[in-house]
């Protein structure tokens, strides 16, 4: 035990002090065949009088570009104490590859309290039996923001071309980014996406459903882009009767969502996105909804 929280305690400290000595911008030359490169992204975007920098993972697909651009965004583990070691998803994964092979750069942000990023949390939604959902999300939006912001003034990137895409807490996150509409975004897609999800460390489980639902429908008074929800019936985060209630919300306070509403996957579908073998499943989808949007 003692070991554990001496090993965590340096690696909170390395954290730190890599902090500490980062500058907005890349980090070293590009790397492997996708041509791999991290980056400290500022956060907020604009100058301030304080501000803090997000580590984020850019791959990049054969050729000069512009590229089309997917910001792909993380979940949350259900312990907070694994927040800290969480990494961006490799180039090598096989969801960065099915983008890269759709033409896309693949960008992965990670938020604040996250992995390398560091700092404080911020998208803690409060007591389980009165969560706030909502502002939980918005502030995981404006991180996703901040990164977009930055992703797309690379060089290799097109600014009309973007799709932000989130799995779980990620794609909570991105559907309330989607209540800001925001400029050149041309679509987006939300995995199981949800907040309060494993109450207790108990499967099929949620802190306040019916406070999830009803910041679903706050979100969707707001949003006006299509979006994709893409779910599945063996998801041990968020159940079908849950998800149907999100999207009824949603789509009943404006917001127009298309719901895949897939049988199960493997033992957990809520990893559907980042499993393998998971992009023949998902990939005919998305591939569709891309092309509805006009992203080619």
């Amino acid at each position: 035990m003692r070991r554990v929280a001496v090993s965590m305690a340096l690696t909170l400290l390395s954290f730190a002090a890599l902090a500490q000595d980062a500058v907005p911008g890349p980090i070293g030359p590009e790397t492997g065949p996708h041509r791999e490169r991290s980056h400290w992204v500022p956060f907020p975007p604009a100058p301030a009088e304080s501000q803090q920098l997000l580590l984020m993972r850019v791959c990049r697909p054969t050729g000069d570009g512009p590229h089309k651009l997917a910001v792909i965004n993380h979940g949350s583990p259900p312990r907070s104490d694994r927040r800290r070691t969480m990494e961006p998803a490799s180039c090598e994964r096989e969801t960065t590859g099915w983008f890269l092979a759709q033409g896309f750069a693949v960008a992965y942000p990670m938020r604040r309290g996250f992995g390398k990023t560091g700092g404080s949390f911020a998208e803690t939604f409060g007591d389980c039996f009165a969560p706030d959902y909502g502002n939980a999300g918005l502030s995981a939006a404006d991180d996703i923001a901040a990164a977009l912001a930055y992703a797309r003034d690379l060089p290799f990137v097109r600014r009309d071309a973007v799709v932000v895409v989130g799995q779980s807490a990620g794609g909570w996150a991105s559907m309330a980014l989607s209540s800001r509409n925001p400029s050149g975004v041309a679509a987006m897609i939300n995995f199981a996406g949800g907040r309060g999800g494993w109450r207790d460390n108990q499967p099929h489980s949620n802190c306040a459903p019916e406070a999830l639902t009803a910041a679903a429908g706050e979100y969707g008074k707001l949003a006006r882009a299509p979006m994709l929800w893409i779910y599945t019936d063996n998801d041990s985060f968020f159940a079908p009767a849950l998800v149907r209630d999100m999207h009824g919300a949603y789509t009943g306070g404006g917001g127009v969502a298309r719901l895949e509403a897939l049988g199960p996957f493997g033992r957990d579908g809520h990893s559907l996105l980042f499993a393998e073998g998971g992009s023949q499943i998902w990939g005919p989808l998305v591939a569709r909804h891309l092309a509805e949007r006009g992203v080619r």
